[in-house]
């Protein structure tokens, strides 16, 4: 998962998203990955402004493996990027700034959504109820030449922030440069916006990020997890950034695959003396996030809800005595009730609960299924060249214009490009993205629908439509050899086959002949 949600990978695979289904993912920034795509990043650029000579965009750099603000800075111009400051061996995101951000007392901020991801299959999410509405400690104004590098007023990072003089250690929920979620939506409320709206938005936000981490994760997981084992096997905490723009709509900043959950911040009693303090904002939302985590993926649950009901038969009994201790009926009923007086549940199911309306986007989940079943090896997470013949082969996609030499053309090319951008290559072949793109070639040449999602869409069902025609064939084939009559071993009871009595036998001599034919066409 930590590779997963690092800044390149998370902008690749929503990228793929937003070529099927542009529309769906337009709440993550425009982005580029360096410095693999500075030049089409700087072409891109002048091209848009040689268009809208007013644009004058602000764009955020962003280290790969940065956390806590490390490294982030502003610009105005691609040529401001700091190539200087070792690109190649530290990797970066740069994205279009969001000028035109939501404001609360002046004051830019985001907020830190936890979700619990339960299960990948099935795929579960759950979305804490509440979350942390993280300020900057500077008033805000848009980007210029004379402020980039203010970063109290640009940068959320509450560990930027906590630094500056201007940071507000609050004992209130409502105020502070640290407040829950829920504060911020009452104030929204009030003036009479529609915060359903606004939390239905960021429910679909999570939805639909997630389902663009899945198909990748599905490739780790079953390389990793032994098969065979029931149910889930694992469960991750993410934590979600999100910034509000001013028009309400939700923007994705990133995710966090191992959010903060301190309770408490440090505070100086005199120089180089510190104690920790609690606050009351993180222990709010996090304590909730934890305790809810622990009982939806405790193992025992179910069985202690046997338990539990056993013990309610047997308070029940225990009263239809005559005389019992009352004391021991008390200590049952008081362990009985101990989650029902737990405080009420704080995450909240969304998928599958809302799947109907989100199930038509895992194309590419079911593209990762065709990818895991041609990786042959188990534990390994890259297709080698046989593998993607194989795929070509049963999913019936060669033809005369595109034969198998024209496959592993395709696939060398692809490949060889995908293992040359400079991420760290544990072992060879095609990796699942770079399959993707040899898919989306394929459907593509094949299909002439007017949108990539119809042809991908189209292609997949054909794939999986032979696929299946190939698993009925090898379980008839499985079925009628394991009902074959034994091998007779008497020489004297062997006599020629005439006439089989399923006639799916030749007789033993005119197969002979027949290939004595084609062996010596001229005699």
């Amino acid at each position: 998962m930590t590779e997963m949600v690092r800044k390149i990978t998370l902008s690749r695979a929503v990228r793929i998203m937003q070529d099927l289904f542009p529309e769906e993912y337009n709440f993550y920034p425009r982005s580029w990955i360096l410095p693999d795509e500075f030049q089409l990043f700087v072409t891109q650029v002048r091209m848009v402004k040689d268009g809208d000579p007013s644009w004058k965009p602000t764009f955020i750099v962003k280290p790969d493996g940065g956390c806590q603000g490390d490294g982030i800075y502003l610009i105005k111009d691609p040529s401001d990027i700091r190539i200087a400051g070792n690109l190649q061996s530290r990797p970066a995101v740069v994205q279009e700034y969001i000028c035109k951000p939501l404001l609360i007392d002046k004051l830019k901020f985001d907020i830190r959504l936890y979700v619990l991801l339960k299960s990948l299959e099935p795929l579960e999410i759950y979305i804490a109820k509440d979350g942390l509405s993280r300020f900057c400690t500077e008033p805000y104004q848009e980007p210029n030449f004379g402020n980039l590098h203010h970063v109290f007023m640009h940068l959320t990072n509450y560990s930027l922030n906590i630094h500056s003089g201007n940071f507000i250690h609050s004992d209130n929920v409502n105020t502070g440069s640290k407040r829950t979620f829920s504060s911020i939506l009452c104030r929204l409320s009030s003036k009479g916006i529609d915060i359903k709206k606004i939390w239905s938005d960021i429910i679909s936000l999570v939805i639909k990020t997630v389902i663009a981490l899945t198909p990748e994760l599905k490739v780790f997981y079953q390389s990793d997890i032994p098969t065979g084992r029931p149910g889930p096997t694992c469960f991750q905490i993410l934590g979600f950034d999100i910034l509000l723009m001013r028009n309400l709509k939700p923007i994705l900043l990133e995710v966090n695959a191992n959010p903060s959950m301190r309770i408490e911040h440090e505070q100086e009693l005199s120089p180089g003396v510190f104690e920790n303090v609690p606050s009351l904002v993180d222990e709010e939302v996090k304590v909730a996030v934890i305790r809810d985590t622990l009982r939806l993926i405790d193992p025992l649950k179910n069985k202690k809800k046997e338990n539990r009901s056993e013990q309610c038969n047997k308070i029940s009994g225990m009263r239809e005595e005559s005389r019992t201790d009352e004391t021991d009926i008390f200590d049952a009923e008081t362990n009985m009730n101990n989650e029902a007086n737990l405080p009420s549940i704080c995450l909240k199911q969304v998928f599958p609960k809302y799947a109907k309306q989100f199930n038509y986007l895992r194309l590419v989940d079911r593209m990762a299924n065709l990818f895991i079943r041609f990786l042959g090896i188990k534990g390994t997470t890259r297709l080698g060249p046989t593998g993607f013949r194989t795929f070509i082969r049963n999913c019936k996609l060669s033809s005369s214009t595109f034969s198998m030499a024209s496959v592993d053309i395709l696939y060398i090319d692809i490949t060889r490009r995908w293992n040359s951008f400079g991420l760290e290559q544990k072992e060879s072949g095609m990796c699942l993205q770079a399959f993707v793109e040899a898919f989306f070639f394929l459907a593509q040449r094949k299909f002439k629908q007017s949108s990539l999602q119809e042809q991908v869409s189209s292609l997949i069902e054909l794939c999986e439509y032979h696929l299946t025609l190939l698993d009925e064939k090898r379980l008839l084939y499985s079925k009628s050899t394991s009902l074959r009559p034994p091998v007779i071993s008497s020489s004297q009871d062997r006599l020629p086959l005439t006439q089989p009595p399923n006639g799916s036998f030749l007789p033993r001599n005119n197969t002979a002949n027949k290939f004595a034919h084609y062996r010596h066409p001229h005699s």
